[in-house]
């Protein structure tokens, strides 16, 4: 479980492990993953701590060998580390962009290969379970990097699912959205995450739009590693609150045919008409935000 020293992927290890598995808790704090490793085991359940940044294939391997080496096997890999650096694209540096890819994308894609690798030696099965995010699917201000990386690791599931089928190992992405650190930043969500952190509910409102605290999101990452999700895969399956949801594969909405193909003139006559009745929305919907939020500020 790369990630999991704080906030969702805390919660994804917790309760893998009270499910039944045994965990290797990755961040690259060293204190919080020994203490995310220390409260699964505090708990009853098997875990153990390593601190190292992901994207490298040193990290990946580290990672699966030390499952296999303390616990005796890979069986999942749940890939939700990576950094965050928000900019707009004129503002986005390089070392902003490669910071971002590189632990979000490549980081899921040298764990994940690393784990199929293991699989394979172990003579087939497995989950691989990656994380992507309303970012990677809808338009977010401010996010080139983040967006782009999230995005492409929902194609990821998608071309791995076919590539490990014969292997008999499932990949699927979850789109998760919960009251956590990433969010604070949303106007009118502040109030509410401080809310949440502090055990507090969270309104009907923002659970209904899909926004609850991480332990709303890990029963879905548990189901997607258990033996009842045995033939689920190549899916983007979104939690958060009280919503579970599919999000759609990339499909044409409508096409058009002429023989000969088409100049430049004929695009400007059909493709205007077209877009007047399947023109695509790119923004995010609104959330709905109860109007005060904790502390008396008002939400905007």
């Amino acid at each position: 479980m790369t990630g999991s020293g704080r906030g969702l992927g805390r919660a994804y290890a917790q309760a893998l492990a009270h499910a039944g598995a045994a965990v290797v808790v990755n961040d690259v704090d060293d204190d919080v993953a020994k203490e995310s490793a220390e409260s699964i085991v505090r708990a009853g359940g098997r875990a153990v701590a390593v601190v190292a940044a992901v994207g490298s294939a040193e990290t990946a391997d580290l990672l699966v060998g030390t499952a296999v080496e303390r616990f005796g096997r890979l069986d999942i890999m749940v890939t939700n580390a990576g950094a965050l650096r928000d900019r707009t694209l004129r503002n986005t540096s390089d070392e902003d962009f490669d910071l971002v890819v590189g632990s979000h994308l490549r980081g899921t894609f040298t764990c994940g290969r690393a784990a199929a690798a293991r699989f394979r030696e172990q003579g087939g099965g497995g989950r691989i379970i990656l994380v992507g995010s309303p970012a990677g699917q809808r338009a977010s201000f401010g996010q080139t990097s983040y967006s782009a990386s999230k995005a492409a690791i929902v194609g990821l599931a998608r071309t791995w699912a076919v590539e490990l089928e014969r292997q008999n190992v499932t990949v699927n992405a979850i789109v998760p959205t919960a009251l956590t650190r990433m969010v604070a930043t949303i106007p009118g969500l502040a109030g509410h995450v401080e809310a949440a952190m502090r055990g507090e509910p969270v309104p009907a409102a923002l659970r209904g739009a899909g926004l609850g605290t991480p332990d709303d999101v890990a029963p879905l990452v548990v189901w997607l590693a258990s033996d009842a999700a045995s033939d689920v895969t190549g899916q983007c399956i979104a939690a958060g609150g009280d919503r579970l949801a599919i999000w759609s594969h990339p499909v044409e909405v409508v096409s058009v045919m002429r023989d000969g193909g088409w100049d430049v003139d004929q695009v400007g006559d059909v493709l205007p008409l077209i877009l007047r009745e399947h023109r695509q929305e790119f923004r995010p919907a609104p959330l709905n935000i109860p109007g005060d939020a904790p502390g008396g500020k008002k939400a905007s």
